[in-house]
Formats: C-alpha cells, structure tokens, sequence
C-alpha cells in the first residue's frame, strides 16, 4: 500500500508530502491544476521514463519519493536478490529528475537502474491513465488482457516451452544451412585453387631453375659467338697458342729455364681453357621453340607466383594444406535431415500444446465476458454483449490465437469489434470492469480520469465501483466528477496558486465542509449557490 508521496520541484508543484490511508483516496481541481503533473510523479516512481522538462524552472533536480507498506512477498523476495532488505515490510522507492537530462533511481536509499525500479514498482501499483482506453482500440493487446486473467496457469508454461524448443532448433537448422552454405563455397574456392595449382604441374625449385635457363637460352646466340671467338683467339689460325708455343720454341735453349717454364705452363692452360669454350658451345641449344617455351612456362609460373605471393616451393606446400583442409571441411546433409526431422516433432508438440492453451483461453474467456459483463450491468450498461472472437493463425510467443473482444452495447445488434462501435464513456466503464475483474495482488489501483465520457447516473455507479474495490485494494482517483469525489474515503483538492511570481499548485486534504465546498464546485463551478451545496451535502451523506 501507497502510505506517503512526497515531490519536490515537479513542474508547478514546489514541495507537497501527501499521506494516503486505505479505501479510496480521490483528487479534485480546476483544470490546469496539476493534476497530470501529481500522476507524472507517480509514473516517474514506477519506473516510466521521464523528462527534463518536468523539473521546475531554475531547479536542478526533481525528486519524487514514495513510501510503501505491507510489500507483496514476491516483491521482498526480488529485493533481497538484488541485497535490498525490507525493514518492518516497508520500502521507499525515489526518482531523482535532472535538469541536465538524466535520473537517479534508489531503493532505501540505494542506487539502483530504473529497470529494477520498474519490476518492483509494478508489483506494488498498478495505473490506469487517461490514454489506457485505448488498448481496448487495438486488438493486438486484448490477448494480454485475457491472458491476466488466465494468470500463469500451467498451461503457458508448456506451451512457452515447446515453443522456445521448436524455435531453437529452427535457429540450429537456419545456422547449420548457413554454415553449409559457407562450406559450399568454401569448398569450391579450394577445389579451384588446387586445380590452379595443380594445372601446371610444378616442380621443386622450378621457378629458380628455369629463370636460369631462360636467362641462358634468351642470351645464348651472343653467348655462342662470343664463345666462338674466344676459341678462335686461343686455338685457330694465328691463335694464342701457336704463338705460346712459337715463343717455347724461341727459348728452347739454356738461357732462362724458369721463363720457358711459365710461358709452356701458359701454352697448357691456354689450351684447356679453349677444350672447356669448346665444351661449352656444345651445351649451347640453338634451338628457338625452346626458348618459345621457356618464355611460355616462365609467364605462367610468374602469374601465379605473383597472384599467391610465393615462392614455387611455397606454392606446393600450399598445394597439400588446401588438400587437408578440403577433407576436413563437411559439406555433408547428414545433420541438417536430423534436425529437420526434429523439427517436425517439435512443430507437432508446440501445434498440440498450442491447442490446450487456446482451448484453455476459451474456456477462461467465457469465464472472464461472463464477470465482465455482471460489472457492465452495474455501471448503467444493462443490455450489454460481451463476446471474443479467436481468428487462428501461425504458431508465435503466445500460441495460435488472435483474440479481439466484441461488443454490443444495444438490444438486438449483433456483438462487433470495440474499436468500431465504443464511445468514449463505454471505453472507460469496459476498461473500468476489466480492472475490477482483473484486480489481483496489486495493493494499489491509481486511476488517472476513469470517468472520461461519462456523466449522471453512470457516473455515480462508476463511483460505487471504485470504492466497491477499494474494499480489497487501496485506490487512487484522479476525477472531475462529483458522483465519483464523493464516493471517496479520502478527498484531496489540488489547488494552483501564484506566490511570489511563481506558480505553485497545493495539495490539501479536505474536512467534511471542504469537502461540500469542493463537490459544489465540482457541480456548479466557481458561483456557488446554497442549493448546489445541499446537493453536495446529500451526494456525501448518501455514500
């Protein structure tokens, strides 16, 4: 239970401490009193993202802070996971507003992130503000309606689990295809560059040898001629070595032994040297298609040795890696046909589970138009038809079903679509009994103007309703009609008044007499007559 709010600088209110009992606690006040800005607050404490613009102008922050009693189990059970104890089951939660934009979330007095502000807030407040109506306009929400109503049944459960299994296995399969896919053609730009490579039938050292003889075969015509004359110089007619050993023949006398020596020892080496020139004009190949294919099998070794950048022998080695990693790579379907197979099943169980909970949601939905309909009766909605429509559809997170609520609201017309046919006063009485259906372990019900589009009589049955559930909840009502604000256990007035060039709003809890004073108001406006404030007085001494 909500038992103290306190704001500080929120928009026009500078400083308000409000303590709220159990029952039914109602706020009043001129339009533009500040009514939004107290439930922006109270959003502000459940976690709801808030904005700088909510601080009041020259401050740097704005703090709301909210105590609470008598604190669901679940919630405590939350709070000491995250270290938070509870002292004598109470807990103060506090939002801090920034001027520069950012917020500070603390429980007892411990920062926490908003998100575990947020999941302790909801299980202590539950709001009905003044756009909620317009869940009942689309249908894509009216399955988590029924669903709060159907409560976490064992049922959910199951099907959650099978689906989450079917959807598991369909990621394993959409991975495993994918990886397939990348093996595929991983495999194929293997198989092409060991077909590259392959191709040219390489040799060790290949790359090295031939440039070697490419070098000697493209020079080789110059080589032999220059070779030639060499041999020529040494051997042939007036050549070196006739005259070596026309120059022996000249020394052939006792005159200097040492020199006739060296110039036979040159006329020797002369002639070796000219049988080794000989020798290799011999080995010199003259032959032109060989150098054709010399420069042949040099360009297409050089362009795959440049496209790789390696070496021939480099080029070999990575001829047998590409092998092995060919082997190892699975290109094979095997998996994938257990998997798919698995999936079957999974689909089948997920379908059947899916049946028992919408055969399950049926039979609640029954259950759920039936009490929904009892609250409708009471607020001034005699005639009405309350009826759900389920238009089957794929398996998703919630099952097969696609659930809309129907409606008729008139004797004799056929239930259709709420979004179609609803005022605005049917949207808030429907969005009213659903409440009252609903209202679980929630404490506290804040209702932000539940009574948008009604007046008189529904009005006043409205009014009975509230403080009907605030027999088991406390609640909180934000309204301007009379028929409601006297229904309540507690009457608070928001005021707006101008102090000091500032505008300030107040709250003040009201007496009896204010209260007469504020529900004439409430009736007539600012002129109020004696009649409005025995009317007053009768609507308050009726409740």
């Amino acid at each position: 239970m909500l038992q103290e709010i306190y704001i500080e600088n929120l928009a026009v209110i500078k400083k308000v401490t409000i303590t709220f009992g159990s029952g039914l606690s109602v706020f009043t006040g001129e339009t533009g009193a500040g009514k939004s800005i107290l439930i922006n607050g109270i959003n502000a404490i459940l976690g709801v993202r808030t904005s700088k613009d909510l601080v009041r102008t020259g401050e740097n922050k704005a703090i709301i802070s909210a105590l609470f009693e008598n604190i669901p189990k679940k919630a405590e059970e939350i709070l000491y996971e995250n270290g938070i104890t509870a002292d004598e089951n109470q807990i103060t939660l506090t939002r801090e507003i920034l001027s520069d934009g950012g917020t500070v979330a603390r429980i007892n007095g411990r920062t926490v992130n908003v998100s575990l502000l947020r999941d302790i807030a909801e299980l202590l407040v539950n709001i009905h503000g003044q756009h909620d109506n317009q869940i009942l306009l689309n249908p894509e929400k009216h399955i988590e309606i029924l669903d709060n109503f159907c409560a976490n049944n064992s049922v959910f459960m199951e099907y959650s689990t099978a689906f989450k299994d079917l959807q598991d296995c369909a990621k394993k399969i959409s991975t495993l295809k994918k990886q397939n896919i990348e093996n595929n053609a991983k495999s194929i730009e293997l198989k092409e560059k060991i077909t590259e490579i392959s191709a040219l039938k390489l040799q060790p050292d290949e790359d090295i040898l031939l440039e070697n003889e490419y070098n000697i075969a493209v020079n080789s015509e110059s080589i032999f001629t220059r070779l030639k004359n060499v041999k020529n110089i040494l051997m042939e007619e007036n050549n070196t070595y006739d005259m070596l050993r026309m120059a022996e023949n000249e020394l052939n006398f006792d005159f200097h032994p040492e020199l006739k020596e060296r110039i036979t020892a040159t006329k020797i080496e002369v002639k070796d040297i000219a049988e080794e020139v000989s020798a290799l004009l011999k080995d010199i190949d003259l032959d032109g298609n060989r150098l054709e294919y010399l420069k042949n099998r040099r360009s297409e070794i050089f362009k795959i040795t440049k496209k790789y950048s390696l070496t021939v022998n480099e080029l070999l080695q990575l001829e047998i890696s590409l092998a092995k990693e060919l082997d190892n790579i699975d290109t094979s379907n095997a998996e994938l046909q257990l998997l798919s197979e698995k999936r079957s099943e999974l689909l089948n169980i997920a379908s059947q589970k899916s049946k028992k909970l919408s055969e399950f949601r049926t039979e609640n939905a029954n259950i759920l138009i039936k009490k929904v309909a009892e609250q409708l009766q009471f607020l001034n909605m005699p005639d009405v038809v309350l009826a759900i429509e389920n238009k089957k559809g794929k398996l998703t997170a919630t099952g097969m079903d696609n659930i809309e609520f129907l409606i008729s609201a008139n004797k004799g017309e056929n239930p259709k679509p709420i979004s179609k046919i609803a005022s605005g006063g049917e949207l808030s009485r429907i969005m009213l009994a659903l409440k009252a259906v609903l209202a679980d372990s929630v404490p506290t019900l804040i209702f932000d103007e539940i009574d948008t589009g009604v007046s008189g009589k529904a009005a006043q049955k409205i009014g009975i309703k509230l403080r009907e559930i605030s027999e088991n909840h406390q609640v909180i009502c934000v309204t301007h009609l009379a028929q409601i604000a006297s229904q309540g256990t507690s009457h608070f007035q928001i005021e707006k008044n101008t102090v000091e060039n500032h505008t300030e709003t107040k709250v003040k809890k009201l007496d009896y007499n204010d209260r007469i004073n504020e529900i004439a108001r409430i009736i007539g406006g600012d002129n109020i007559t004696d009649l409005m404030l025995e009317n007053a007085k009768e609507l308050l001494n009726q409740v």
